[in-house]
């Protein structure tokens, strides 16, 4: 994959999207697990604020089922995954110097109609989240489909306008997590993803 051109893209618009960062073999495998992982009952309401503290369970704010990923238990399609990300962390940290540690990953499945609204990733408390990470398993979606991830996007003039990201099977978006506010969007179908983040120490 073009690291390069991902990084650019996010230092020149604030966010970076790489089609087929998944091919569709991987794509259809990890949605198979998330829905594996599902039938195991492992999924729960995602709630709002810090995992470490209460989450507040809101679903006029957020409506996903969400199922954490954890390495000890990840299946082989997980650990190759993880593996993918580990290996565009060290690349961000040799050519951007990012001081990333770890990352943390979970399934998110927005079930027909839930959505998320507009919102940062990065907590008050906890500022370790540097990169925000979302990889879609959506094969064969259609733009009528909806479930776009929305990007509030502003320039030096402090002009906004919105960035809408089709949820294609396959494909990695990546943006700063303390910058970039961002909502789903309702979709008509099941809408599946990995999302993430790049953590400093």
């Amino acid at each position: 994959m073009n690291y390069e051109r991902l990084i650019d893209q996010i230092l020149t618009d604030g966010y970076g999207v790489a089609d087929n960062f998944l091919t569709l073999a991987e794509t259809t495998a990890l949605a198979n697990q998330l829905h594996h992982r599902q039938a195991d009952g492992q999924f729960r309401q995602a709630g709002t604020g810090n995992e470490n503290a209460a989450a507040t369970i809101d679903t006029q704010t957020r409506g996903d089922d969400i199922a954490w990923l954890y390495t000890p238990t990840a299946t082989t399609e997980e650990t190759a995954f993880l593996a993918r990300i580990s290996d565009f962390m060290d690349y961000l940290n040799q050519t951007c110097y990012l001081g990333l540690r770890d990352c943390e990953f979970h399934y998110a499945s927005y079930a027909i109609g839930t959505f998320y609204k507009r919102h940062l990733d990065r907590f008050k408390t906890d500022s370790r989240r540097k990169l925000s990470v979302i990889c879609y398993l959506n094969p064969d979606w259609h733009s009528d489909d909806g479930g776009q991830l929305a990007l509030y996007l502003s320039d030096n003039q402090s002009n906004e306008r919105t960035q809408l990201i089709e949820p294609l099977g396959g494909r990695l978006v990546c943006f700063e997590s303390d910058r970039l506010e961002h909502a789903v969007l309702p979709a008509t179908r099941e809408r599946l993803s990995l999302t993430g983040w790049l953590r400093t120490g």
